[in-house]
């Protein structure tokens, strides 16, 4: 039987929040750079910075508040979190990462993709760029990665925000497969203008937005002027099963004990009542935030999301 411990959570009501006030001026992003880790792979990252005009002279590297690494989810990218990298840079007054991870956007491309893999990656990247106790902020396949990246213990962490996955086995919606098939009917067609890539596309999938999603890993060749797909579509549709799997097992074994936000949205599947006990036993500071969203929680409901975030941090400035 669990102790009450382990299943103990503090489920978060953003519509009891007192209402905050947040300086509007416009965090800057600096040209998107990339840092070759020792393991050979390139990880494309953004990095945004807080306002000059908010800069507080009086705080230096000691007191400073932790960066925040923001982690995209599978056939996602850095661009997917800009808009949420510039405002928390702003809110919270801290610089924000948003990173490619391998097989994404900028970054480069590996036949191995499991989150082992990715983990290190990410722990490769906190080294490379000295970061101290950061943030990390994960959807979907990023959150298994950060979840991943704190129960292997290899960096210090400041917290760990989740959003939209358990740390357990559980098969990836059907709907990642008819999106590889459709995007490789895409690319099997040669297709030169992506208005052609999406009626093509809307035999897979009728939302809009997600197929927006998608489509934005096209680039147009300039050579044959052939639409073509940034992402690696065989290593990626032959990652799927182990995108679906966790690589812990037992919350003996292996445990966070730092402050964890678990964002779920109320209408996915991905972190149902059921799997609470066992986020209790691997992250047992953990607290959960229900936002009425899918599983694409950021771009569904930003201002919640921010909400959420931005009062979960401060309090632990």
């Amino acid at each position: 039987m669990l102790s009450r411990r382990a299943v103990l959570f503090r489920h978060l009501s953003l519509s009891k929040s007192s209402p905050r006030t947040f300086n509007t001026t416009i965090a800057t992003r600096r040209p998107f750079s990339t840092t070759e880790l020792p393991n050979g792979i390139k990880l494309a990252y953004d990095l945004h910075e807080p306002p000059t005009t908010d800069w507080d002279p009086s705080r230096t590297s000691h007191n400073a508040p932790p960066p925040i690494v923001f982690l995209h989810g599978l056939f996602g990218s850095k661009k997917n979190n800009r808009s949420m990298s510039k405002v928390f840079a702003r809110d919270l007054q801290r610089p924000v990462y948003a990173l490619d991870l391998r097989n994404h956007g900028d970054s480069s491309h590996h036949p191995q993709h499991d989150y082992t893999a990715l983990a290190e990656d990410v722990e490769h990247f906190l080294r490379a760029h000295e970061l101290q106790a950061p943030i990390l902020i994960g959807h979907s396949m990023g959150a298994k990665t950060v979840m991943t990246v704190a129960l292997r213990q290899r960096v210090a962490l400041g917290a760990l925000i989740p959003v939209d996955n358990a740390p357990v086995d559980a098969a990836l919606k059907s709907d990642f497969g008819q999106y590889v098939r459709g995007m490789r009917q895409i690319q099997d067609a040669q297709v030169q203008k992506q208005s052609d890539a999406d009626i093509i596309l809307q035999a897979y999938e009728s939302a809009l937005p997600i197929r927006q999603f998608l489509l934005a890993n096209l680039y147009r060749d300039t050579h044959d002027g052939v639409q073509k797909w940034r992402i690696p579509l065989k290593y990626l549709a032959n990652a799927l099963d182990k995108m679906g799997d966790f690589p812990f097992r037992d919350p003996e074994e292996a445990r966070y004990e730092g402050p964890t936000l678990v964002v779920r949205g109320t209408k996915s599947h991905y972190v149902a009542d059921e799997m609470l006990p066992i986020i209790g036993r691997f992250f047992p500071s953990f607290q959960a935030v229900d936002i009425e969203a899918g599983h694409w929680v950021v771009s569904e409901k930003p201002e919640e999301f921010r909400k959420a975030v931005v009062e979960f941090l401060q309090d632990k400035d």
